[in-house]
């Protein structure tokens, strides 16, 4: 009866690290995601910006203002958004105990 009972608490602590290897892995994949998205829209911007002052002749003020300039940032950042959902969770903002706490909270204030 023991040796079952050791076999369960083996096949429990093994299935915890690989539910908390795929979660590192999800993690580990948005930050290589978020240095990406950085990187190269920093390099597209650049050029962007480059190619409406030389052929366009605009200021750099007049440049930089451009909506293409920053397209790229908005449209990928949505993308970026939902990856970071999946790899967070959407328990950021309001953790598990975050309703309990508000409960408590609100108990303990006089002025209800």
């Amino acid at each position: 009866m023991k040796r079952i009972d050791n076999s369960e608490n083996n096949y429990s602590e093994e299935h915890r690290y690989l539910l908390a290897k795929k979660r590192v892995e999800k993690i580990k994949g948005f930050y290589w995601h978020l240095a990406s998205y950085i990187i190269v829209n920093i390099f597209i911007s650049c050029v962007i910006v480059y190619g409406l002052m030389s052929e366009d002749g605009d200021s750099f003020n007049e440049a930089i203002t451009n909506f293409g300039v920053y397209a790229t940032w908005v449209f990928w950042g949505i993308g970026l958004f939902f990856h970071w959902v999946g790899a967070f969770g959407t328990n950021v903002f309001f953790g598990k105990d975050w309703e309990d706490r508000k409960i408590k909270e609100y108990m303990n204030n006089d002025r209800f």
